[in-house]
């Protein structure tokens, strides 16, 4: 790829916007088979299999595709049901969902953390005829449940792993799906193909399910014609090439991953390369070394707490030289982000600092090839964006919603402003509403409605075609946006003050010792907290100052563990004005997963639950 002169700290000409059509389609399918046809033979997925990178073309997937639709169609799949995917971020996903499509149906897919009463849920309002699952662990869930989704008609199984021996006339592996898919593509050449050109662009492809933070999951309905526009916008605002290298490992039901990972790598022909499993993406990174990245905050908060807890084990002169090094970083990118020059000694130490430490840090990461960084579908600490920053990478927030079709505002690589989502993308217009200040987003991208609710999508999208996000935010002279907090998670003391609590969580989440908070205090008269610990750091903190624990729960009871965060909510507490800091915390003693109720998929706090569920530890702080 070609290089150009630096400006600041990185190449702001490798992120040129694109102009013009990079696959011609108006519907999912149309893009994906002329896809296919463009490039053939050129690898497109890598997955790791059993310590191997296994990689399939462009051609090979077509075939898988073929395959699982014409078996689709054999099993009576008519164009327009829907047939729903619970598995993890697998290639066979991806083949699943381009398949369905190609056959005129809808897809529809479940968190794989979903439990069994959560899939029953979104069979049965998507109406679901056919199930795929990856293994015996999800199809565990769907056998629980089957009897009550009366519309279910077959259940098609990734990895038949321990199943074997199992002879159910409703389940069947996908290789059988797609034997049975030769056959039936034998007997109908081209029926495929005709099904997929009937497709029109203002049909219901896809349904993504809203992560369901203030109660049941709504299915967000997308037309291919929504779809394709907001993945010819993606690109337009951070453009990828089939040069780079993408690392797929979020859901693949969220809009992040579906947007932003697959479909977009199926129009750029960016190569998409899938982690072995959810446990080994720290380990995967390394190995792919993608050249562009996109993650959740939580992501890079574990990756940079990773950074921290190896630079605490590293020797004294070590450590003097990553603080020297990331000093160097830090300021470079104030001087950036300030509009100030940067001078020749202060270019001169920061490639000292990338020589002796910087790069060391990059490559620890996985990061060292990336040409930018992507965080979105929840705030970030502005300080954890210029810590990336000061790596020499460039860190773009972007904004939106599964309603948006994703991304509806983003920051330029050309004027990053750390704590904004920066301007609406040029695809949609957003603005702030006078009254509520919050964001309202118009344009071709956002979804056709909530299925099945009717006067939900009525509430949501008002007679002019404004969404309402639900978001409170601000707007500088520039443009950007900024997010203040969700309207209904705002908390008024008693003495009348405002909080917005995402700001401060925010800000103690950057702590190493910290992965999650929630801020109450809504009609008290001061405020507190509830803080999840990081297990990994604050075990090896309890070890590195002998501090005897047995478990989770244990930990964080003891008195040096509860010293530590207080001393993290201290420097927290600096910040802000005396009304708006934190007086007494509790710290879970429960290390929460997305399977259990508190968090949903997307590991976001449930916070109404979390108040109700702690209710007695919340009043405790206040008496």
């Amino acid at each position: 790829m070609a290089r150009h002169a630096p400006v600041g700290l990185w190449d702001v000409a490798d992120l040129k916007p694109a102009t013009g059509v990079t696959v011609p389609g108006e519907t999912v399918p149309e893009i994906f088979w002329n896809a296919v046809a463009q490039r053939g033979e050129a690898v497109w997925l890598r997955q790791k299999e059993l310590g191997y990178w296994r990689s399939w073309s462009w051609n090979q997937t077509a075939e898988a595709v073929t395959e699982i639709g014409h078996g689709l169609m054999a099993l009576g799949l008519a164009p327009g049901e829907r047939v729903s995917i619970l598995s993890n971020t697998v290639i066979e996903w991806v083949w699943c969902d381009l398949a369905i499509l190609s056959a005129g149906g809808v897809s529809s897919g479940i968190y794989p953390t979903d439990s069994a009463d959560q899939v029953e849920h979104l069979s049965a309002d998507s109406s679901s005829v056919v199930l795929f699952v990856e293994d015996e662990e999800q199809l565990d869930k769907a056998l629980t449940v089957r009897d009550r989704l009366p519309m279910l008609r077959h259940i098609v199984v990734f990895d038949m792993k321990g199943l074997r021996h199992l002879r159910d006339d409703q389940v069947m592996s996908l290789d059988a799906l797609r034997e049975r898919g030769r056959a039936h593509a034998a007997q109908h050449a081209g029926a495929l193909r005709a099904r997929s050109s009937a497709v029109k662009p203002q049909d219901l492809a896809i349904l993504i399910y809203t992560s369901g933070t203030t109660g049941k999951p709504k299915g967000a309905m997308h037309s291919h014609a929504g779809l394709v526009y907001s993945t010819r916008g993606y690109n337009a605002v951070m453009e990828q090439t089939d040069q780079d290298e993408r690392m797929c490992f979020l859901p693949l039901c969220h809009v992040a991953e579906r947007l932003g990972g697959a479909y977009l790598g199926m129009y750029t022909g960016t190569r998409l390369n899938f982690v072995e499993n959810p446990d080994t993406v720290a380990e995967n990174v390394r190995e792919i070394a993608p050249t562009v990245a996109l993650a959740v905050p939580r992501v890079w908060e574990k990756f940079y707490s990773a950074v921290m807890l190896g630079v605490q084990e590293a020797s004294r002169l070590q450590q003097a030289i990553y603080r020297w090094s990331i000093a160097q970083g830090v300021g470079v990118v104030e001087s950036v982000l300030a509009g100030k020059p940067v001078g020749a000694g202060q270019k001169l130490r920061f490639r000292l600092a990338r020589l002796l430490a910087l790069d060391n840090v990059r490559k620890l990461i996985g990061i060292h090839r990336a040409r930018y960084l992507v965080t979105g579908a929840a705030p970030i600490s502005p300080d954890l964006l210029r810590w990336y920053m000061a790596l020499g990478i460039p860190m773009l927030e972007v904004w939106g919603m599964t309603e948006t079709c994703g991304a509806s505002a983003a920051v330029p690589v050309q004027c990053i402003k750390p704590g904004t989502i920066g301007p609406a993308t040029p695809y949609n217009e957003v603005k702030l509403d006078p009254q509520t200040q919050e964001l309202l987003v118009r344009g071709p991208n956002v979804f056709m409605g909530y299925l099945n609710l009717p006067e939900k999508t009525a509430e949501t999208i008002d007679p002019d075609g404004w969404l309402h996000t639900g978001d409170v935010g601000s707007v500088d002279a520039d443009g950007f946006f900024r997010i203040t907090d969700r309207m209904k998670d705002i908390i008024i003391t008693a003495g009348g003050k405002n909080i917005t609590p995402s700001e401060w969580e925010n800000e103690l989440k950057f702590s190493p010792y910290v992965t999650d908070a929630v801020v109450i205090g809504d009609a008290r008269q001061y405020l507190t907290a509830i803080i999840m610990i990081d297990q990994e750091n604050v075990e090896k903190f309890a070890q590195d100052h002998d501090v005897p624990f047995s478990n989770y729960a244990s930990l964080t009871r003891t008195r040096e563990v509860q010293e530590l965060i207080q001393a993290e909510i201290d420097r927290v507490n600096a910040k802000f004005a005396r009304v708006e800091q934190i007086k007494k915390f509790f710290l879970l003693d429960t290390q929460l997963t997305a399977e259990d109720e508190e968090l949903t998929p997307t590991m976001k706090l449930k916070r109404k639950l979390v108040q109700a569920k702690y209710a007695e530890q919340i009043e405790a702080m206040y008496r």
